[in-house]
Order: C-alpha cells, then structure tokens, then sequence
C-alpha cells in the first residue's frame, strides 16, 4: 500500500470520526433535554397538587437570568447557584435544584386593623424550610385567607434559602462527622438573643420548640442552646437562630482546616 492510498484511508476514518462524536453529543443534549424536562413536569404536577386542582398549572418558564441558566442544565447543584453570586428571584429554581425540600408552619397570627369603613382582618404567617442537608430559608407573608398566604409565606422562604456549615465541633465528641455545629455561633433580632452549641452524638437538639424545628430542616441533629429576651414572639425568635446559622458562613476558616476538621458546607451528597 503506497502513501496516497493511506492518506485516503486517514481522510475517509477522520469525518467518520467527527460524525460520531457529534452524534453522540447530539444524543447526550437530548437526554439531557428529557431529564429537565422530566423534572419540570415533576414540579408542575407537585405544584397542582399542592392547589388541590384549584387552578391550572403550566410548565416553569424561566424569566431571570439564574433561572435560564438552570432550566438550560448549566448549572445542576443549589451550591452552584448560590456560589454566582445571582438573586434567586424565582421560587421554581428551587423547587427545581432541591426536590426533596419540605416546609414548616412556625405560626400562624391573625391581625386586625381598624379603619373607617370596620375591622380589616388579615394573617400573618411565618414558615421555616429545608431540605435536612444543609439548606434552610425562612420566609414571612400576610393575607387575607390563610391557604394562600401560606403558599407565599413558602414561596418567599424559597427565595430567602442559603447554606450552613456543619461538624463536629463537641471536645467530648470528636467523631468528626457533621452531625452537629463546628463550632459556638450567636444571632439577634430585635430583644431575642440565640446562642447555639456544638453537643456531641446522641444529646439531640436541646432548644426550644421553634429553634428544633429549623434546625432539624437544615440537617442539624445534636445541638445546645440558650436564648433570652422575649421567645414567645415566634418571628424574632425564629430570625434570630437564622441569623445564628447564618453566622457559621460568615467566619472564616482556611481550606485546609475545614478539611482537617471535617466541615462540611451545604449538602453532604454532591453539592
């Protein structure tokens, strides 16, 4: 075989070559393309439901930048998202980025205004939620009818949803698993003060009523905790052991002793 016959044979394998790659890129965006939209008609039938068929639900479209980025399959993880530095204006992103989210009812305050015309009634409700694997969000709405200011009270929640840091932050543990804090954290609003504590395997979570219920949604299993001022006001409780878990971000540790100290930032199983 001369050389002219094998440079054929070399320009005859190179465009089968070039075809199969694009073919298989080509069958990759399409499964891709099923999977999302698999998952969008997932969160439109969860979404009915939720309405209990009170009105017809459409596929999400997405209307923000952040949101076209994760309805393209760009980004996949809640951890992406909130490391662009993009507001989460859409609460479908994370109906989308974390299905297995639940919520939480913390209160629900019936407030009366007075006015020329009567007694204006409307409820003010306060929801905490999470997906017990270190993202929670709290959120706030007031209306006329409860159904539907819950369902606000969830949506804003959604868009106020941020990550926590856990560990094993216990001297009388060292297990070195995330099963509690890494280390002492304080948070305030308004005259509650909240302090949390690392405690170790099996002390379960030692606060009170409101503070157990967040830190259960965001994957905090052992816990202490001391608060002052008046608790019984279920918002400014509730936003002060936000503010506490918002904390454990806010310190710096260097990459290299997260990792000697097994801190973990956000979900355990991919993020």
């Amino acid at each position: 075989m001369d050389d002219s016959e094998k440079m054929e044979q070399v320009e005859e394998r190179e465009p089968k070559e070039e075809m199969e790659e694009v073919e298989a890129e080509e069958l990759m965006e399409e499964s891709t393309k099923d999977v999302i939209r698999k998952r969008l008609e997932e969160m439109a039938a969860k979404r009915r439901e939720s309405l209990r068929g009170q009105q017809e639900v459409e596929l999400w479209v997405a209307k923000t930048k952040l949101g076209r980025l994760v309805h393209s399959g760009e980004i996949t993880t809640m951890a992406q998202a909130l490391r662009t530095g993009l507001p989460i204006r859409e609460p479908e992103i994370v109906d989308f980025l974390l299905p297995d989210l639940e919520d939480e009812v913390l209160s629900v305050n019936m407030v009366q205004r007075m006015t020329d015309s009567g007694r204006r009634t409307k409820f003010a409700v306060v929801v905490v939620v999470g997906n017990k694997n270190g993202y929670v969000g709290l959120g706030e709405a007031k209306g006329k009818e409860v159904g539907p200011t819950i369902r606000k009270a969830i949506d804003n929640a959604k868009l106020n949803i941020f990550e926590i840091r856990r560990g094993c932050g216990s001297w009388e543990c060292g297990c070195m698993t995330p099963h509690s804090l890494p280390y002492v954290v304080r948070g305030k609003s308004s005259s509650v003060e909240v302090t949390l504590y690392p405690a170790p395997r099996g002390i379960g979570l030692a606060v009170n009523d409101v503070a157990k219920k967040i830190l259960k949604l965001a994957g905090i299993k052992d816990a202490w905790g001391f608060s002052r001022g008046q608790t019984k006001t279920t918002v400014n409780n509730a936003k002060a052991v936000i503010d506490a878990l918002k904390q454990l971000s806010r310190v710096k540790v260097p990459p290299e002793k997260m990792q000697e100290l097994k801190i973990v930032r956000g979900s355990i199983g991919g993020d």
